[in-house]
């Protein structure tokens, strides 16, 4: 927690307000028992009716003005809390935004939901009560200690003696209650990824009709958190009831005392009225102690979530040289730099800014090797090819042998464990990695759409993109068609997820994006499964007329007879290379695949467009 409060210094200043106010409101209300003395022994028991008005007045008097620090110390308080939270949100989100895929799958999606939500909120609101009620708290039960001892020694004592007790209570609990709570918290990640696995798949649920199995797996998972929450509060709530006890049984040992020493003149009235005031004081604070109690433990578990975030090491975040907040830039820049007018089909590399080097699109897998983090398990291994600028490159294999991943270690989503990637002759991590990232174009294997129009999802690849360059993108991925068929073209608003539109026309979408971009490295990872032959064919045709090396996943021999260099692959390894007929000689695994798609004894086919 204390690591986190580094955010709150830009806030300092309300910070500090806060607290001045809320220690002058303290004062008056310490120094109110006092005066209530004061009337008691000086007004009404000597009947003086001007001593009663004059300390009546300033009772008043300073209520009217803790009322007043009071509601600013809230007003700064507020504004020094949420502030925080802003930044801390804002930070948090930036650290994951930077992080690799290997340290990104470490969280679970839901927990990082939770965290930048959830937890931040916690440990936001917990700010906001340090300033207003965690502080305010030890400084009543200090001051009434002091005040109670300053009115009448003997009785105040009893208060001395008491409070010690109850602290060494509390804090016992709290660090009891916050263990506790950590368990509450990883339990809602829990119920979060159930909700989310439940979401995003419920077509496939209500298809295999599995609601009732569903509704009893988030049971299962809500039940253990209600239990968890259950134990957690029902610990905390044995605090109340304790400090009550004890502060009442001071409260009739103070009423025991004081009425003796009154009978034996040791002791005014007013000192006795005053010390069970500053008792009361002590017990309404003590009370809130239960309340801060549940906030204080959340916000200690949440505070140690969220530094396990700020705390992940991640080699990118260095090497990337903050990659991946400009590799958003240079996509754009890819754009602005070449001549008004410049169309898609120019072919022009990427100048990715200055001073950094022009990707080409040469790339050569040097025996490459490599096992995803924390696994043993050898997803490619020995991996040596080469593909020169504008060629295009066909990689298949069965599910499984590492199609994905050999792609993947193009833009650096992931690092090789042996061996070199190359790009342009240059080790790719040499590269910047802004510089590298804005020169590929690149369609994943799920499509991704966002919540926007048709317009905005394709300029989502380059945001400064005009409307005629975005209707190219279109016309290349043969999508432009049906854009326009739709209700209001390019302004068409997509569904969640690209809800209204088919299989086929989402990866389409996405691969306009990519295009947008110029590319000088394009990957499409399964990208055209959803496409008919003639459609597939038509796109396959209009990426000849780029000069962009290109990459394409597929299990369709229509895609790799054109290819420069097919790539075959089967369990990490590269057990053939070379063009369709090539293969179609050396390989009897590819023969295979032909034969299932074309039939036993067809003839070779040289291009199927």
């Amino acid at each position: 927690m204390i690591k986190l409060l580094y955010y709150l210094k830009k806030y300092r200043v309300a910070a500090i307000a806060a607290l001045v106010m809320m220690l002058i409101e303290l004062t008056v209300e310490l120094a109110q028992p006092y005066l209530i003395s004061k009337i008691i022994d000086n007004g009404i028991q000597q009947g003086d009716l001007s001593v009663v008005w004059l300390w009546g007045g300033v009772l008043v008097g300073s209520a009217v003005v803790a009322f007043a620090a009071g509601i600013a110390s809230s007003f700064f308080a507020s504004h020094a809390s949420l502030g925080f939270g802003y930044d801390l949100r804002e930070k948090l989100y930036d650290k994951v935004q930077a992080f690799s895929y290997a340290v990104f799958n470490r969280f679970a999606t839901s927990s990082l939901i939770t965290r930048l939500t959830g937890d931040v909120t916690q440990v936001q609101d917990t700010v906001f009560m340090s300033l207003r009620f965690m502080t305010r708290v030890p400084l009543v039960v200090i001051g009434s200690m002091i005040m109670a001892v300053v009115g009448d020694p003997k009785l105040g004592l009893l208060l001395v003696v008491m409070v010690p007790v109850l602290l060494v209570f509390v804090i016992w609990m709290i660090k009891k209650a916050a263990l506790l709570f950590r368990n509450v918290q990883r339990r809602l990640d829990a119920v979060n990824g159930v909700i989310q696995e439940n979401l995003t798949g419920i077509r496939l649920i209500r298809v295999f009709v599995r609601m009732g199995h569903e509704i009893e797996r988030f049971a299962g998972y809500s039940g253990k958190l209600m239990k968890g929450t259950i134990s957690a509060l029902r610990l905390t709530e044995t605090t109340m009831p304790f400090m009550l006890l004890m502060m009442n049984g001071c409260i009739i040992a103070v009423l025991w005392f004081g009425r003796r020493d009154i009978t034996t003149g040791s002791a005014t009235v007013g000192e006795v009225v005053a010390v069970i005031n500053y008792l009361l004081r002590t017990i309404g604070a003590l009370s809130a102690l239960s309340w801060i109690l549940v906030t204080f433990s959340r916000a200690s578990a949440s505070a140690q979530r969220l530094n396990e975030v700020f705390d992940t090491e991640d080699v990118s975040d260095s090497a990337q040289d903050e990659g991946s907040r400009k590799a958003e830039q240079v996509g754009q820049q890819s754009g602005q730099s070449g001549q008004p007018g410049e169309s898609l089909n120019t072919g022009r590399s990427v100048q990715t800014g200055k001073g950094n080097p022009v990707i080409q699109g040469a790339v050569d897998f040097q025996g490459v090797g490599f096992s995803y983090p924390g696994s043993e398990i050898t997803v490619l291994e020995d991996i040596t090819f080469s593909a020169k600028r504008g060629e295009r490159i066909a990689i298949m294999g069965a599910t499984g042998s590492g199609k994905s991943s050999l792609v993947q270690l193009i833009p650096r989503l992931y690092t090789e464990d042996q061996g070199e990637v190359r790009i342009d002759g240059n080790d790719s991590e040499r590269l910047d990695i802004s510089t590298l990232r804005g020169a590929i174009g690149y369609v994943p294997q799920e499509v991704i759409l966002f919540t926007g129009s048709v317009r905005d999802n394709i300029a989502w690849g380059r945001e400064d993109a005009t409307l005629e360059e975005i209707e190219e993108a279109a016309r290349r991925a043969q999508i432009h068609e049906t854009i326009e068929k739709l209700p209001n073209g390019y302004d068409t608003q997509l569904g969640q997820r690209g809800v209204n539109l088919s299989g086929g026309q989402k990866q389409r979408l996405s691969i306009a994006r990519a295009l947008i971009r110029r590319p000088s490295i394009l990957i499409l990872d399964d990208s055209t499964s959803a496409l008919d032959v003639a459609t597939e064919a038509s796109l396959l045709d209009a990426l000849e007329e780029l000069s962009c090396t290109t990459f394409i996943i597929t299990q369709k021999i229509s895609s790799t007879t054109s290819a420069d260099l097919i790539l075959l692959l089967d369990d990490g390894r590269l057990i053939g290379q070379g063009k369709h007929e090539d293969l179609m000689d050396s390989s009897e695994l590819y023969r295979r695949i032909y034969e299932s798609q074309y039939g036993e004894g067809t003839p070779h086919v040289q291009s199927i467009h």
